[in-house]
């Protein structure tokens, strides 16, 4: 079931994480949304019902960048379901498959927005995508903060990402690991660059420099 913050009725529930599909619900009592839909529409649905909710009661579908594991579903379910996509117009030119959005709005990384009882604000990140964002969604004085695919964590991060009650980032790597393990060179090297993914000791440490006091 989506996992609320504390004493407040926002809501979120990941979908879906990893290189095979990302998605994250997120939930006010009148507002759903999909931070990323990187599962195939069938799938997204399925999830969807399993935790009690349907895709024809969703507000938006927010982008982050435009990887197919963040994108995969977000033609099919906005055409089907008649569901507007927020996403950067960089984002959007890079994205591939989409196929015709009737319904688009685009934002800047560190300019807000509302999607019904939801305060949305981007902010940029370091990914080798585009114009790739992180997101803080806040209703009724909580905040739920987002940062997935990053490979380094920048003052800016930190500055949105503080204080938040609730958090969704990404913990994708134990160096040594990475280094001994069987993946090709130039892959480590995606892989650890500031243009990466954050390792599971950064991302500890992101946590404990942000934590809602």
């Amino acid at each position: 079931m989506p996992k609320k913050t504390e004493n407040s009725s926002l809501c979120m529930c990941p979908l879906g994480s990893g290189s095979r599909g990302n998605a994250i619900f997120v939930s006010t009592p009148d507002t759903d949304v999909l931070v990323d839909a990187g599962l195939s529409g069938i799938e997204i649905q399925r999830r969807l019902a399993a935790v009690g909710k349907a895709a024809d009661d969703l507000k938006a579908i927010i982008i982050t960048h435009e990887h197919a594991d963040h994108i995969k579903g977000v033609g099919v379910l906005s055409r089907r379901f008649n569901i507007p996509v927020y996403v950067t117009s960089d984002t959007f030119n890079a994205c591939k498959g989409l196929g015709k959005i009737d319904q688009i709005n685009f934002f800047e990384c560190g300019c807000g927005f509302e999607i019904g009882t939801l305060a949305v604000t981007p902010f940029s990140i370091s990914h080798d995508a585009c114009d790739p964002a992180g997101l803080t969604l806040e209703h009724q004085g909580k905040k739920i903060g987002i940062a997935t695919d990053l490979g380094v964590v920048t003052n800016l991060v930190r500055t949105h990402l503080s204080n938040a009650n609730a958090l969704y980032i990404e913990a994708n790597h134990d160096p040594d690991m990475l280094m001994t393990g069987p993946y090709p060179w130039h892959l480590k090297q995606r892989i650890q660059s500031r243009t990466g993914h954050l390792s599971n000791q950064d991302a500890r440490q992101l946590v404990a420099e942000v934590s809602h006091k």
